[in-house]
């Protein structure tokens, strides 16, 4: 009898010293590293968002994540929280002895691993630092966790870890990513049974997830909400409201990326400024961009692409098969600037983003042909020529040498006729190709690439093919270089990003670059020209309803590039269209006909969206207006009125 007592104790010893034992070995065996739930850095998804702060996009690597500190957390999700999953947190150093004891009985009945018994804390150390195979050994390495981890934190930075960490199905990983996943919302914005929903959440993540499974998501909520209620944390009018509550749930992409051309072109800048934990950094990125404009650019580029189209099939389904035009490599772009400051309101790089992601407004590079004019133009009347100056329109013969050969060059104007005399303003107006080159010859090619210099164009071409546009140039480029027409002479260097922040710290901040090209006045003679490209030249189809615009339209030889380059009172655009591999477009898609309606469009829902902006162009002080030959013209201090000419005597008169 009495070994049989000493044998039961001796078991019964064994029972009870065997669990410490098991531990002690574990603790002593191997070491246990805790830190990166110490120095605690999880991957953070990077947020981009327009200049009223609208959210355009989220990037991440792995995991989308927004990480919330611990005083974000509503005391009301942490009650939630330990309701349904850990009533005796605050109590425990780290396991629950009762419900391990309770969980090895259901375990031992069940002969299989039923029930973890797990704390917050073991959660915690089970999702950061093990795998989720279901040991003995596994099981007891949480415990030993979960243990060094209670002595090494407080319980607000376990829970602040553990609301961060855990996942909460649809891609979202941290409760405040949920929140504004699932509901839109802000933590402080959730109403009770939107918390209960979200920390039901992590027993099953796919189960109870409200996008799958939304009836069971609301009964695995109502059960946190009964449990808050059993525990007295929630009176009964709270319970009863939650429990009739059923929240509306978004199921969204979880990119969410609304301009994926910007986010693209951002991504390229922050590469170049060293940045390299983009997608896991946790930044917030605020872009110059405005989403309403954007919208209104793309729509604009995509009508026009549209009628494009139509006019090719019209000219297809006359002619004969072999004869069809190809339209399948068309493609277009549009930048739009605010003029003053340089940021970039909208940035479309192609007619269909998931068609093609290349940023035409940014990385192609395209002839700008007669778009380009205006420089040449502006150096003429910083030197004092005006629209009234009389240019040579008529047709000459050039001879150069190229490899050891003479060639000829015969320009000609793209009505294939002479004026013979035509003045500044109409050769602009109309786009004369001999009287600009006339014009260089006139100012003198040395002397126009000095002048050239202060716009910090690169790369021109040292002949007299300058006058015809032949440099390459971005939209994005074309825009910057129009900025000193549109800015009353002042170029204003382009910027997409207006700031980043990471941690609430700015780590970069825009620097506004500007250049002096020259004064208000002759900025202002070149507007009132470019106006008249619209009201009355090769620019008609830009013309927008209500609100005063300018610009000038390129065609390159054969058709291959169509622009339209413009600019209100304050918002500059740059259009341009062409065959991505260089082909010429349909014939009749000149710059004005296929750029210019984008153009229009696009202003015309601008000032639907804006009708407070300053639709008319203000004359600065220093402008003269006179009236020549029934035609008003300006002049300044610099660009003088023509000479009256002297009183003719009337017997000369006759004589003559």
């Amino acid at each position: 009898m009495r070994t049989l007592k000493n044998i039961f104790f001796t078991l019964f010893l064994l029972a009870v010293l065997t669990p410490f034992l098991i531990l002690g070995y574990f603790l002593t065996s191997q070491e246990y590293d805790i830190s990166s739930l110490i120095d605690y850095k999880p991957d953070i998804t990077t947020r981009f968002y327009d200049k009223n702060g609208e959210k355009i996009a989220n990037i991440f690597e792995h995991e989308h994540r927004y990480y919330a500190h611990f005083n974000e957390i509503p005391p009301r999700v942490i009650e939630a929280l330990l309701a349904i999953e850990d009533t005796t947190f605050f109590e425990h150093r780290g396991i629950n002895l009762d419900a391990i004891f309770r969980a090895v009985i259901k375990d031992i009945k069940a002969r299989k691993l039923v029930e973890g018994a797990s704390t917050i804390t073991q959660q915690l150390v089970k999702n950061r630092l093990l795998s989720r195979e279901k040991k003995l050994s596994r099981k007891i390495k949480e415990v030993v966790y979960a243990l060094k981890l209670e002595r090494a934190l407080t319980k607000e930075q376990i829970l602040e870890r553990y609301l961060n960490e855990i996942y909460y199905g649809h891609g979202y990983y941290g409760i405040k990513t949920a929140a504004e996943g699932y509901f839109h919302k802000k933590l402080d914005d959730l109403t009770l049974k939107e918390m209960a929903l979200l920390v039901g959440l992590p027993k099953a993540p796919s189960t109870y997830a409200p996008t799958k499974n939304y009836d069971i998501s609301m009964g695995r909520a109502n059960r946190v909400v009964s449990r808050m209620y059993a525990l007295g944390w929630i009176d009964k009018d709270t319970y009863n409201k939650a429990l009739l509550e059923k929240p509306k749930v978004y199921d969204d992409t979880l990119t969410q990326n609304s301009a994926p051309f910007i986010v693209d072109e951002v991504l390229r800048r922050v590469a170049d400024m060293g940045i390299k934990d983009i997608k896991t950094g946790g930044y917030e990125i605020y872009t110059t961009i405005d989403m309403r404009l954007q919208e209104a650019a793309k729509e604009s580029l995509k009508t026009a692409y549209d009628m494009s189209l139509e006019r090719i099939k019209t000219y297809n389904s006359y002619n004969e098969p072999q004869n069809d035009i190809n339209s399948s490599l068309l493609n277009g772009a549009l930048v739009s600037l605010d003029s003053k400051s340089g940021d970039i309101l909208a940035l479309v790089g192609s007619v269909d983003y998931k068609k093609s992601s290349y940023n035409r407004a940014t990385q192609g590079r395209r002839q700008p042909g007669s778009a380009f004019k205006p420089f040449i133009y502006q150096v003429a009347i910083d030197l004092g020529y005006s629209g009234a100056t009389e240019l040579i329109d008529i047709a000459r013969t050039y001879t150069y040498e190229k490899d050891g050969e003479e060639l000829k060059w015969q320009p000609k104007n793209y009505e294939k006729n002479y004026k013979g005399l035509i003045t500044l303003r109409e050769a602009l107006i109309h786009s004369r190709n001999l009287a600009t080159i006339n014009l260089v010859n006139d100012i003198g090619l040395s002397e126009l690439l000095r002048e050239f210099k202060k716009f910090g164009i690169k790369n021109l071409p040292p002949d007299l093919s300058i006058a015809l546009g032949t440099i390459s140039l971005s939209p994005l480029q074309l825009a910057k270089y129009y900025t000193s027409f549109a800015n009353s002479g002042i170029q204003v260097e382009p910027h997409l990003i207006r700031y980043i922040e990471k941690g609430r710290n700015i780590i970069y901040e825009k620097q506004e670059k500007s250049r002096f090209i020259t004064e208000p006045t002759q900025a202002y003679i070149m507007t009132t020209i470019l106006k008249d490209v619209i009201k009355r030249g090769t620019g008609r189809l830009a013309n927008a309803k209500g609100i005063e615009v300018a610009g000038k339209t390129g065609t390159t030889n054969n058709n291959v590039d169509g622009w339209f380059a413009g600019y209100s009172p304050t918002i500059e655009t740059v259009v341009w269209f062409g065959n991505d591999d260089n082909t010429p477009m349909y014939k009749r898609e000149t710059g004005g006909r296929i750029a210019g309606p984008a153009f229009s469009m696009y202003y015309e829902k601008l000032i639907q969206l804006y009708p407070q902006i300053q639709r008319e162009f203000k004359a600065p002080e220093g402008i003269m207006e006179v009236n020549i030959n029934g035609k008003k013209e300006y002049f300044s201090d610099i660009s003088k009125p023509p000479r009256a000419e002297a009183e003719v005597n009337a017997e000369e008169k006759l004589l003559f």
